[in-house]
């Protein structure tokens, strides 16, 4: 097959790339999945997880599509064989239009059944390409049911009729036999046209062959198309509407990718769940939901040179093939355009996709997204378990995940079909409804807990069963069941039990309160049990309780959490929820049961000790800081103590006059350094770095004095001054000095002047 980096295959455009990139992500996921263990706990009506599928693929090359919307049909017919790697599935490709002439036919044959083994894919290609749109002197009509026939007859024809069958027809949905002679006269061809194309879709139905009609061109016949959807074969998997074949149409090249996925994930009853999309190098988040047993991260390279390393939500990195901890891996694709992850039994959470490329293979978008199937559980109670005609019962059903967790995203089981009944003796079977609405019995919307209320007929005289079945999409079905019997009309041990929730981390206790009275005058010996419960996960105590004949007593009922290793790491992700049931029964009268009731636990790990003691560390972080601010302000008090800034130093003459007055500043560490300038004709204080003398606060008033050259440091008070010079002397304060004589300056106008270094 010839291929141009570029381009993807050979004649394909955008749209082609989008088209085979999105076909391939889903059949490389189908091709891989394998049916999962089953599960201990019963079940009914598993859907189940397809090896291998069997493709009839038709291309409409009639003259009412585009050359490029056959391109990109073209591309999504060669995705699918690229992209399934099971050598069990097999293919068919066949172009159609119509035959106007005796020389000419309906279908166009391309690629025969073909088993996709290595040279089956590698062979694929090249015979897709073979299909062109057709030119008038070939027949450019649209003969639907020519198409359908030829799809059916490649689908059933020697193949095994528990493969699943999917015919995916291409087309813009526009129906044109006008032209064909073999629909009789021309003014009846319309009509036999619909005739025929009924029979085929009525043939299709009967063989098991579902048809997945895809829209190309501006504008398809969308009524067309849901009449061929509705028309084959409806019972997929599970009986829901968004497991029946239906057409999709596409819009555009961006919009080819994400439909193909979602008719390939409706079609087998896969979950598809998209991501993001960006440039390499890039890490792209996606989500497995704690319900999928088996699960494909798919990854559209756009180029086959882009490398891809998968993370899972405990920081592992995990191999893509083997089995690493409690998961198996295999990779389908690594060298090619799209590579699929496969996984069983994956960790649920927030999966990280690490992508990266090589200079000049980093201008396409890498996408991914998830496939998967999986497994939904629920637990079943009747409350009384043993009421007695005429009494009102409510009945809850509660999911889980299939290791016994709560579900926490309503989104996992979107689509949900919940059917409940209640059969026992005397009378017909009465369906109930179960809601998770928040109204009547229901406690909480949305939490997962579906209830209803059912009254027990006057008739009924002996056994009871109430039975509730889940069904979903991409969800095997899961049926449970609860037993109970008509309760006399005074019964000899009556029961009531609190709710029993609560929170905790592992190794702690949740507590519930159960109150019993014994009417009869004999001992009555109670057990205690969990149902739907992991084993490990919690257990309960005490196991038994005697009532003594007559009393009434309140039991404290414990639930303790296990221990951490317990959850496999699962509690790194956030707290879980655990859910189930606590059984009371009574052992004295059969063991008759009393009590049956739902259970949840949220549990979340155990605390570091930073996180236990973090009020101990905010403390001593608090006194610490007080101290420290303490400290500051002792510190800033006592060198405003001794900051000379403001002292006024005045300079004497031998004679006690005032020569001039000098504000100090601040000064460098705690002194104001200075020096006499023209001492011995205009003699004056000037602020200098390396002065010969320095002064600062005394904190017992006035100031100190210290010389450069050395000395001890003179003390200057209010009253007296201190020798500079032979002929100068410092002081403090006008106190120290006389007064001005006759005729002198104003010493501070003249001498001083402020310095506020």
């Amino acid at each position: 097959m010839r291929t141009d980096r570029r381009r993807g295959p050979a004649g394909t455009g955008r749209a082609g790339r989008a088209a085979l990139a999105a076909l391939a992500a889903a059949a490389v996921f189908i091709s891989l999945t394998a049916p999962a263990a089953p599960d201990p706990e019963p079940a009914a009506a598993a859907a189940p997880a397809f090896a291998s599928v069997n493709y009839a693929v038709a291309v409409d090359q009639s003259a009412s599509l585009a050359p490029e919307d056959i391109k990109a049909e073209k591309a999504a017919a060669a995705r699918i064989a690229l992209g399934d790697v099971s050598a069990a599935s097999y293919i068919t490709v066949f172009g159609f239009a119509a035959a106007e002439s005796a020389d000419q036919r309906a279908v166009d044959p391309a690629c025969p059944r073909t088993r996709l083994d290595a040279a089956g894919r590698e062979s694929i290609g090249g015979c897709v390409e073979k299909l062109r749109g057709r030119e008038k002197s070939e027949g450019t009509g649209t003969d639907f049911p020519s198409a359908i026939r030829q799809g059916v007859h490649e689908l059933s024809s020697n193949t095994d009729p528990s493969v699943p069958r999917v015919l995916f027809l291409l087309t813009d949905g526009e129906m044109d036999v006008t032209g064909s002679p073999q629909y009789g006269d021309p003014a009846h061809r319309a009509a036999e046209g619909k005739r025929q194309l009924e029979l085929e879709l009525k043939n299709a139905a009967a063989e098991n062959v579902q048809i997945w009609p895809l829209g190309f061109g501006p504008a398809p016949d969308k009524e067309q198309l849901d009449r061929i959807a509705a028309g084959g074969y409806q019972k997929g998997c599970v009986d829901l509407p968004s497991a029946r074949p239906s057409a999709r149409k596409v819009s555009g090249a961006k919009d080819v990718g994400p439909v193909l996925e979602r008719i390939f994930a409706a079609a087998h009853c896969l979950r598809y769940q998209p991501g993001p999309s960006k440039r390499p190098p890039a890490t792209l988040p996606v989500t497995i939901s704690p319900l999928a047993t088996v699960g494909s991260i798919v990854v559209d390279k756009g180029t086959p040179e882009v490398t891809v390393t998968y993370t899972d939500p405990l920081g592992n990195k995990v191999p893509t093939t083997g089995t690493f901890r409690d998961s198996t891996f295999e990779l389908a694709g690594g060298g090619n355009t799209v590579e699929a992850l496969k996984i069983i039994d994956p960790v649920p959470g927030r999966w990280k996709v690490d992508v990266k490329a090589p200079e000049g293979h980093r201008s396409l978008p890498v996408g991914v997204s998830v496939l998967w199937q999986g497994e939904l559980r629920g637990s079943i109670t009747m409350d009384p378990p043993s009421p007695q005609a005429g009494q009102k019962a409510t009945v809850t059903m509660r999911l889980q995940t299939r290791e016994g967790y709560e579900i926490k995203d309503p989104a996992d089981y979107a689509g949900l079909k919940v059917s409940s009944e209640l059969t026992g003796d005397g009378f017909a079977p009465l369906p109930l409804r179960l809601a998770d609405d928040g109204k009547g019995p229901d406690p909480r919307k949305s939490d997962g807990s579906f209830s209803g209320t059912v009254t027990i007929p006057e008739s009924a005289d002996g056994a009871l069963k109430v039975s509730g079945t889940l069904t979903a999409s991409g969800l095997s079905a899961d049926t449970r069941s609860e037993g109970g019997q008509v309760a006399p009309g005074t019964l000899p041990v009556t029961t009531a039990l609190s709710p029993v929730r609560g929170e905790g981390h592992p190794g702690d206790t949740v507590t519930a309160r159960l109150s019993v009275t014994n009417s009869t005058d004999a001992p009555h010996t109670l057990r205690l049990s969990l149902a739907d419960v992991r084993a490990g996960l919690l257990g309960v105590s005490p196991a038994e309780i005697v009532v003594k004949p007559g009393a009434s007593s309140t039991h404290e009922i414990r639930l303790r959490i296990g221990e951490a290793k317990s959850f496999d790491g699962r509690l790194d992700d956030g707290p879980l929820g655990i859910g189930g049931t606590v059984t009371v029964q009574d052992a004295t009268d059969g063991d008759r049961t009393l009590v049956r009731t739902p259970l949840s636990v949220q549990v979340t790990a155990e605390p570091s000790l930073l996180d236990r003691y973090w009020w101990v560390l905010v403390g001593a972080v608090a006194l610490i800081v007080v101290g420290v601010l303490l400290a500051l302000a002792w510190l800033r008090q006592r060198r405003g103590r001794r900051d000379p800034y403001g002292l006024m130093l005045h300079l004497i003459s031998e004679d006690g006059d005032v020569l001039g007055v000098h504000k100090a500043g601040h000064g460098q560490k705690q002194w104001y350094a200075f020096d006499i300038a023209e001492a011995h004709s205009n003699p004056r204080i000037e602020r200098r770095a390396h002065g010969q003398y320095a002064v600062q606060r005394s904190p017992e008033g006035g100031a100190v004095l210290r010389r450069r050259s050395g000395g001890r440091p003179a003390r200057l008070t209010a009253n007296g001054r201190v020798e500079l010079t032979d002929r100068l002397s410092l002081a403090l304060g006008e106190d120290s000095v006389r007064p001005t004589a006759p005729g002198r300056p104003d010493p501070v106008s003249t001498g001083g002047h402020d310095d506020y270094l």
